[in-house]
Formats: structure tokens, sequence, C-alpha cells
């Protein structure tokens, strides 16, 4: 900046200019925080003009990506959203991980499979689709094969896998014959979607992967499936497992025992678990590459460092798939929040909004990645198709995978959608419902929970709306909190009312030592009630949605929102002497109909803005 400052040395000693070394400053802060960067020479230049009109170029200035990106920082910050490595999201359900064998002919080749795939044969269901009588290895969950291998038959090939244009591949891999193969001009059209080079060859590491060989039950594409029994008794203990494997096949649940035969999503992860008919769809598009067998292994490059946004990385690295969602939760957030800001829209709609915006890969997790965490033990309820808080149908259809340049709106997620309440990146970021709680106390009433100076004392009370030494915090803390009781923690399936009622019913057995599975994990016993509901169910009941209302009607809500921002453009706290500027702020931001324009406008208009960066 030192360049800048020289410049404006010069022009300010200069007879013909017509401001003084102050008002260069002030023009500089202006151009940092609308416009993202300090003013060139020439923008300088036609500033000194003595027809230049500074309420103008302010007028001009709030609206557009930069402005936007300038109010975004603050509530992501808030928010602590683009902390993207910060917690964990492990897709294992829609994984597709591979392990090498060698061909018929003696050259090592790929197969593409998925870790609990169920299948009609023991020695392969929930594993993999080769045993080691047929290819000399074992393979050990999250590992490479071990053994030594031998080439598998061609017709144990034929009759086990089968060749696929994947969807990572092809752009047209809807189409009967895909022929738009990943190729160098895939950086313009679809930039940032780039798979990582492991995933491009074949094992030799040089010839080009053309298609795929995955396993035949992961290739299907039927929307829905017929629960499976396999009424097979598991291997007792001294035995060896069948075809080699090196875990128990998988048993039958509760639920497929009552379920045997009914039909169930192939979206749900409750259809992967107990139907042999689940696959990953067309072109494999319902699930996510992995180049490897472990958790971590690469899927796609992203970017590492963006201090300049994701646009412009100091570094890109392959990443897992989880890495690659991930950063993609974290964009929706963003845009969603630039959409807001660019819009002049009502700043409450950050927390009641319906609608939002999508692109690509994100078109690709609503529609059919984003089911497979439900439904676990929901399904023994008879919870077995997610009631999502983003309808699939509401995706747009036109948007594929690697289409990550197109993004296109979303006027309604669905009716339990709550703006930023709802997403992803927030859910998963604050798993717990009593962290969802906290994090939006502090980011939109500006106020914290501080402990009164109690002595802690042996206390076996589960209510900690009463207990000695919690009370003070956690009786506005556990109301709010029972806001998210329907939203599953680190998840974004909602529970419905119509198959979890707020009180189990009797013949759920959810009272005493043998309280099922499901109660111990749903329900809490302690209350008889669904977990994080017992401080307000009614609150349990309207969900993040009544959460929203109830923040943005506050009378906290609107000074802290000025606060935060007033914060974030002087560079420094709100002290007592601001009060009463805070208190005109509101009025303007209240009267404006809550939009941000008005807020900035008398912000930076103002002395105080002037004076704080009215030095060197």
């Amino acid at each position: 900046m030192r360049w800048f400052m020289l410049l404006a040395l010069v022009i300010a000693s200069d007879s013909s200019a017509t401001h003084e070394l102050g008002d260069y400053r002030y023009f500089r802060a202006l151009s940092i925080d609308l416009v993202g960067r300090p003013p060139t020479r020439d923008e300088l230049a036609a500033y000194d003009k003595a027809d230049f009109d500074l309420d103008a170029w302010i007028e001009a200035h709030l609206t557009g990506a930069e402005y936007a990106e300038r109010l975004r920082r603050i509530y992501m910050d808030a928010l602590r959203l683009e902390i993207g490595g910060s917690f964990q999201y492990v897709p294992n359900p829609v994984m597709l991980r591979r392990q090498q064998v060698t061909g018929p002919d003696g050259t090592p080749i790929w197969i593409y499979f998925r870790r609990g795939q169920r299948r009609t044969d023991a020695a392969r269901d929930g594993d993999f689709c080769l045993t080691q009588d047929e290819t000399g290895q074992q393979f050990p969950t999250n590992a490479v094969a071990t053994g030594t291998a031998k080439p598998v038959a061609q017709a144990v090939l034929d009759a086990r896998t089968i060749v696929v244009k994947p969807w990572w591949l092809y752009a047209d891999y809807r189409d009967v014959t895909p022929e738009d193969f990943v190729a160098p001009d895939w950086a313009k059209r679809f930039p940032g979607f780039v798979p990582a080079p492991a995933l491009l060859t074949e094992p030799d590491g040089k010839t080009p992967s053309i298609a795929v060989r995955v396993c035949r039950e992961e290739a299907q594409t039927a929307d829905s499936g017929a629960v499976y029994v396999s009424g097979r008794a598991g291997v007792k203990k001294g035995e060896p497992l069948p075809g080699g494997r090196m875990s128990q096949p998988p048993g039958d649940s509760g639920f497929a025992k009552n379920a045997k035969g009914r039909a169930v999503s192939c979206l749900s992860g409750t259809g992967f678990s107990s139907s042999v008919e689940c696959g990953c769809g067309i072109g494999l598009e319902r699930c996510l590459p992995n180049a490897g067998p472990q958790n971590e292994a690469q899927a796609f490059v992203i970017p590492a460092r963006t201090p300049l946004g994701t646009a412009m990385p100091f570094e890109a690295n392959p990443s897992p798939p989880a890495a690659w969602v991930r950063m993609w939760w974290g964009e929706e957030a963003a845009r969603f929040l630039d959409s807001l800001f660019s819009a002049d829209r009502d700043f409450r709609e950050v927390l009641t909004s319906h609608a939002t915006t999508v692109n690509g890969p994100l078109a690709q997790f609503y529609r059919f990645l984003a089911g497979a965490s439900c439904c676990g033990p929901g399904a023994d309820a008879g919870y077995s198709e997610p009631d999502p808080l983003f309808d699939p149908a509401a995706v747009p259809q036109a948007l594929t995978p690697e289409d990550t340049a197109t993004w296109m709106p979303v006027a309604d997620r669905g009716p339990h959608a709550s703006g930023i309440l709802t997403m992803p990146v927030f859910l998963t970021k604050y798993g717990s419902r009593r962290a969802r709680a906290h994090v939006l106390y502090n980011a939109f009433l500006c106020k914290d929970f501080i402990a009164d100076s109690v002595k802690l004392s042996p206390s076996n009370d589960p209510d900690l709306t009463k207990r000695a030494g919690c009370s003070s915090c956690h009786q506005t803390l556990e109301p709010m909190a029972a806001y998210f009781t329907r939203v599953q923690e680190s998840d974004w399936t909602w529970l419905p009312a119509s198959i979890f009622p707020m009180t189990p019913k009797p013949e759920a057995k959810c009272t005493g030592p043998k309280a099922s599975g499901l109660c111990k994990q749903i329900y809490d016993q302690a209350f008889d009630k669904l977990r994080g509901a017992y401080a307000s169910p009614a609150h349990g009941e309207t969900g993040p949605n009544g959460l929203a209302q109830e923040l943005v009607t506050a009378p906290e809500f609107a000074p802290c929102v000025v606060q935060n921002v007033s914060e974030s453009l002087l560079g420094r706290s709100l002290a007592p002497e601001d009060e009463a500027w805070k208190t005109q702020l509101v009025k303007v931001f209240v009267d404006g109909g809550y939009r941000m324009k008005a807020l900035v406008r008398a912000i930076v208009k103002s002395p105080r803005y002037r004076a704080g960066n009215d030095h060197t």
C-alpha cells in the first residue's frame, strides 16, 4: 500500500488537487470495502477531478459481486462456515471404492465396488464382488488387497462385473452411447471440475481410462428394490468364512425380517443396505468415485489454500470425495448470501428463506446422495425413505454432476427449509443441537452464554435447565436447541411426527433397561421424549422455521446486525460512546426494510467511518 500513500501525498501537494490527504485515505477505505481492493492510479485521478461525485460513486458500488462478497465474509466468519476441514463427512453408502486385480490376460485392472453392497452370495454379500478363490487375494476393509494375485477367469469377470462409462469421465453419460469424454476443454466448460489423476488412468499409470469396470450390483439403475432377507445363519466360531472373506456376511436386521419383499427407495441408505437391487444408477451418478479402497483416497483436485477465493487458489491438491462435497456445501452458503446482498433483499431471509441456488455437484448431492444417510435405526420404526430438508423433486433436472459453472435458482427447497439453518454446511459443521443454537444465538443476537459464579455440586438431574451451575445458561440454550429436535444430529434428515411422535408409543418399548436401540438413539429415556425436546416440545414441533422466526423478531436482531456490520467496516469493536450512533443505524436498517444497502450507506458516509480510516 506504500505506493498509494506516496501517490496520494504527491497529488495532495499539487496546487490543482481538490482533496486533502484524509480524503484520499477515506476514498481508499471505501474502495477496499466496496470494490475489494485499493483504488488504481486512474481511479485516484478521476477522484481528484472537481466534478467527481462521491455520493454517486458510493451508490454505484453498493451492489455487485465485490460488495456482496464483503458482506458475505462478515457472516461466513461469524458462523465459521468457511473452515471446510473442521468437520467430518464420509459418504460411505455412496462411495465407490476400487481394488486392483489381475485380468484374464495377466494385466492389472481396477474393479469399482461399494462397501456394504448387498449381494445374494454369502461369499460376496456386503463385500467385494470377487472372492479369494477367484483372485488369489483377500480384501481387507479400507485397505489394499493382500495375497498373491492370480488371473481372474473371463467367465467370472463377465458374470460378476460390467463395464460402464461413468459420470466423471463423460459429460453425456446419460446418453445411450456417451461420447463427450473428459478432455482439456472441460477446464473451460466445467471450471473447477478436475478428477484426480489417479481416476483417469489404468493401473499402469499411463493408459487413459475410457470406462470403468464395476461390480454388477453397483451398476444397477432401478429406483427401488425389494427388502432382501438372506435367512442364513452366521458362521460359527472356528469355521472358515465363505469364499475366503475376512469378515462375517451381514445378518438380517429386524427391519429386514419384518419388511421382507417390501419396496424401498434406492436413494435411501435403507435401500442400499437392505436390497440387492439397489445400485449407483445411470452412469454411476448416485455414487462418488474413490481412487482406492480407503476413505481418504483421491477423488477430485480441489483448492487447498484460497485467500483470494476458490477461483484463484494458491494451491490445489487431489482430495477425497468427502472434501469435494464439503466444498460445494460451502459454495452454496456463499452463493445464498451473495444473492441476498447483491439483490438487496430483506436480510431476515438469511434465516427464513426456502430458496437457494445450486450447480451440478450440489444437484447431484441433493438428488442422489443426501438420502443415503437415512434412516439407520429409524427403519425399525418403519422409517425407510427420508423426509429431506431439501426436496429432491425441486432440483433442476438439467444439471449434471460435472457442471460446476451453471448455477440455477431453486425457489422452494421444501416445507422444512429455513435459510442457512437447514443447509448441510451448517448442520454438519455444528453437529449437535446445542451447538447449532449457540452459534445462532451469538451470530444473530450478539449474545453469549456466561455461567453464574455458582459452585458446582454433584448432581444426577438430567434437566440442565434446573441443575445448579448449569441452569443460568441452559434455561435459554435448551429451548433453542429444541427447535432442531426433528433434524438428526450431524445430518440433514427430518424425523416426521407421523412416525416419531414427540412421546413414544407404548409399543415402542422405550423405557427400562431393555429399551430398543431405536429408542436409545432417537428418544431420551430420562424424559420419555425425542432427544433434545425436553425443554420445549412445542419448539421441537415447529422446527428450524420456528427458531428463525424467534430470532428475526427478537429485539436484539436488528441491533446485532448493525453491530456486526459496523464493527467489520470500522475495523474495531463498538464502544459505549457509539451507542447513540448505533441506535440511529438500527432505525435506518429497520426503516429500510431490513435491507443492507441502507445500513452500509449510512455507515460508510458517517464521520466515524471516515475518522476511523483517517490514519496511516
